[in-house]
């Protein structure tokens, strides 16, 4: 789950980090007025869930309120990939003596936390740490441990940072850190952290990502926010595909589906499940080979109605030719039941099943009734002795032959 930045800048002023006085507006006279509070050169930034605010002119300075009112109307109106603004946030443009950047993000590599500092933020630390790697530091951290102030400073003077900058710039990245593991979030991010010319230092922008599954967790952070629990942040604007399923979903309690396709545009439409399961079967398409059309999940025993449903709007998505039905392990899942689903599905649009379904390998619970439906249209089953690597390249291979 994403925070627009000024949740990130709550989050952060929560955790004791400083921030600059700055103010959430919907309107352009709600702007002015926090402009004239302010009183003096502001930032106005738009408010989105995606980056390339500067280059689309989401980012626009202002000397007075009225400037200030004006470019937020404009930027107010202004969509940026695709989404419309929630707000702008109005800053004092504030007097920097020198950027940082500092984050701690989830390393899946190790299993840990890792805190990152660079003496050179203001820009991408992928670009820093490529084209300068001494002025990146690290550091991983335990997940049990409590994080101490050490830790940070370690990581902090490994780009060459001492004296009084090294001592203010400590706590503020040891805070950090505290707050990416209490509030489950899996990106903590200030970038720029700046120390301005009286010495101080202030964080100017904020990047926070959670973990969804730990939304019950973090209630009382959410209902602070003002974040409802259905609202799920994605980074861009779903499709009609994913808004279909979502609905398809919700209107029966039997069992669940769900489905993506931001990034996909393959001609093999994927009805799979179990989990860790679909990631290992979506990764052995495309290994052998494979363009997946989407990604699914399918499980906990969905209704007939369900599982066509999801079939229905892989085969409706534009140019997919063949749909594979795979789950990795037994479960309770009903083999018949799924079948049945996937049939309709085909028949319904018109499609012959024993042409469109390239595999079907669902090992579970009634095997026999569903390889008795799915043989009635010609479509062969693949129970538990071929394994989701065989079963993925058999799929594959039927659309690569055109078969």
């Amino acid at each position: 789950m994403r925070f627009y930045e000024y949740e990130s800048r709550r989050i952060v002023e929560r955790a004791g980090i400083p921030v600059t006085r700055y103010g959430f507006c919907t309107t352009a006279e709600a702007a002015r007025e926090v402009a004239a509070e302010i009183g003096g050169p502001v930032v106005i930034k738009s408010q989105v869930l995606t980056g390339g605010r500067m280059k689309a002119g989401g980012v626009k300075f202002a000397d007075t309120p009225e400037e200030a009112a004006e470019h937020a109307a404009a930027i107010l109106d202004l969509a940026i990939n695709g989404h419309a603004p929630r707000g702008v946030l109005v800053d004092p443009k504030a007097e920097v003596a020198q950027e940082y950047y500092a984050s701690v993000i989830w390393d899946g590599t190790v299993k840990r936390p890792m805190m990152l500092f660079s003496d050179m933020g203001g820009i991408d630390i992928e670009e820093v740490a490529a084209s300068h790697p001494d002025h990146v530091g690290r550091g991983h951290l335990s997940n049990l441990l409590p994080v101490s102030d050490f830790h940070a400073k370690q990581v902090i003077a490994r780009t060459g940072v001492t004296g009084s900058e090294l001592t203010r710039a400590t706590p503020i990245l040891a805070r950090l850190a505290r707050l990416m593991r209490d509030c489950d979030m899996t990106l903590a991010e200030i970038n720029p952290l700046a120390r301005l010319d009286d010495g101080s230092f202030v964080a100017l922008d904020a990047h926070m990502e959670m973990e969804n599954e730990a939304k019950p967790r973090q209630k009382e952070l959410l209902e602070e926010l003002g974040i409802e629990a259905q609202d799920t942040r994605e980074p861009y604007e779903p499709s009609d595909f994913e808004r279909n399923v979502k609905a398809i979903d919700a209107a029966d309690h039997r069992g669940v589906i769900q489905g993506k396709d931001h990034g996909f545009s393959g001609n093999l439409g994927l009805v799979i499940g179990a989990g860790g399961g679909s990631l290992t079967l979506t990764d052995a398409v495309r290994s052998q080979g494979g363009k997946p059309a989407n990604y699914t999940e399918i499980g906990g025993n969905p209704s007939v109605a369900k599982a066509c449903g999801l079939a229905k709007e892989v085969l409706r998505k534009d140019g997919v030719e063949k749909i594979a039905v795979m789950m990795s392990i037994v479960s309770n899942t009903r083999v018949d039941i799924v079948a049945r689903g996937v049939i309709k599905a085909c028949l319904e649009l018109g499609r012959d099943p024993a042409e469109t379904i390239a595999v079907f390998r669902i090992p579970g619970a009634w095997e026999e009734e569903g390889e008795k439906i799915l043989r009635r249209y010609g479509v062969e089953y693949c129970d538990r002795s071929v394994s989701m690597w065989d079963a993925a390249g058999r799929a594959v291979a039927k659309i690569q032959e055109g078969t």
